[in-house]
Parts: structure tokens; sequence; C-alpha cells
């Protein structure tokens, strides 16, 4: 799945953003907390984890 359409997903629904990068792990589980807390947080982290996770392509 591309980069661009986890990002999508994150800004929608960050936790399932997340789930398509690292699955049933601990950050998924961090994620829907934050999100729970606040939106932004959740969509803030998912868009960081998908970033730290998946390094461009164009190296």
């Amino acid at each position: 799945m591309g980069n661009l359409l986890r990002i999508i997903l994150a800004i929608l629904l960050p936790p399932v953003g997340v789930f398509f990068t690292v699955g049933l792990g601990g950050q998924f589980w961090i994620n829907i907390l934050l999100t729970i807390l606040g939106y932004i947080p959740g969509i803030v982290h998912a868009v960081w984890i998908i970033a730290r996770r998946n390094p461009s392509s164009h190296r």
C-alpha cells in the first residue's frame, strides 16, 4: 500500500493508517488512545508513524 493512501487513511481514521503500517502492535493502541483523547493528536501520531516506517523510495 502506498504512503499517499496510508496518509489519506490516517487523516480520515488515524488508527486505520497505523494498522496498515505496523499491524496490531503497541503503536496501534497508542494511536487509538490518542485519537480518543483528541482527533488531531491521533492524526499527528499516525502521520509520524507512516513517515518513520516507510522511508522514501526515491533514494
